[in-house]
């Protein structure tokens, strides 16, 4: 279901008159941000999962790109978020932030001025419903992550997602549902819209943040992990580590936690959800409803 209202520099406006001009710059190379943030029904009403983790990163964004005199603070944009999840009256829904930029043509961005809209529609999990149960089928792309001076790989960049539709789109057409990414050394990245996870005898294995985004969904994991008494390392993972774990899951606002069944056409395990993927599943998800013991630093509740 899509938005009937989408928030533009504070006014609500019909979905179908939220338009931006042709020549706008960000449409035309890229210098846009973004956030994904995910609401869900909860026994106090419709709750934001981390909304102000998510508004200070898209704000930090905002910052490494190099947008100057963007006016809104987190508290101006949290009060957007609840405005359109109630104009529209979602319980629960999928939520996009978007910094674009206004003026002339060309590339000094200081010759533009940033505009802000906030959308919201009603989305399920990203790669499916059977993947949260029975896994994904994942590839290593040949494509490489972005190297961290060519792009700003911790910011949501719109043109930096040029890359992961790249990757994604060769995914799909090879027949496999999503991929890992590289980075430049050879070493394991992240996924297109996804950190990665491996569980080997036990511990529980990502990639450092060297050259991935800092994922929220990722970072609760890691917090509820943590809590469940696993053992958590961040280290180099190289594809073969990938081929030889006993379970490897993806992370992220979209897709949520997602299992992975095989990589590069190797099983991984035994083929499905591994036990300690579904136990954090399972408590990522009961923290979504406001029922786990992050439950209430978490959940942003709409009044």
């Amino acid at each position: 279901m899509k938005s009937e209202k989408v928030w533009m520099d504070g006014q609500l406006v019909p979905y179908e008159q939220a338009t931006v001009p042709i020549l706008t710059p960000t449409l035309h190379y890229g210098p846009g941000v973004f956030e994904g943030i995910r609401a869900y029904v909860t026994p106090e009403g419709t709750g934001v999962f981390r909304l102000r983790e998510h508004l200070k990163r898209f704000l930090d964004s905002i910052h490494i790109l190099g947008v100057r005199d963007y006016s809104y603070s987190v508290e101006d944009l949290r009060a957007a978020v609840h405005q359109v999840i109630k104009a529209n009256g979602f319980q629960s829904c999928y939520i996009r932030p978007l910094m674009y930029l206004k003026g002339p043509m060309g590339l000094d961005m200081d010759k533009s001025v940033p505009a802000t809209a906030v959308i919201a529609w009603e989305w399920g999990p990203y790669l499916g419903e059977e993947a949260l149960e029975k896994g994904a089928n994942l590839m290593v792309s040949s494509f490489t992550r972005l190297h961290p001076n060519i792009a700003m790989t911790k910011a949501k960049i719109t043109g930096n997602y040029v890359n992961s539709m790249l990757v994604k789109t060769l995914a799909l057409r090879s027949g496999y549902d999503e991929a890992v990414i590289l980075d430049p050394q050879g070493f394991v990245a992240e996924c297109t819209g996804e950190n990665i996870f491996m569980v080997r005898r036990g511990t529980v294995f990502t990639p450092p943040l060297t050259n991935a985004l800092e994922g929220i969904t990722r970072d609760s994991i890691l917090v509820l992990a943590k809590d469940l008494g696993y053992p958590v390392e961040e280290m180099s993972i190289t594809r073969d580590l990938l081929y030889v774990a006993d379970e490897v899951f993806m992370t992220g606002t979209a897709a949520e936690v997602v299992p992975v069944r095989s990589i590069d056409t190797r099983i991984i395990g035994e083929g499905r959800r591994g036990p300690i993927t579904s136990i954090l599943q399972q408590a990522f998800y009961k923290n979504l409803r406001g029922e786990g013991k992050f439950s209430k630093q978490w959940l942003d509740i709409v009044d």
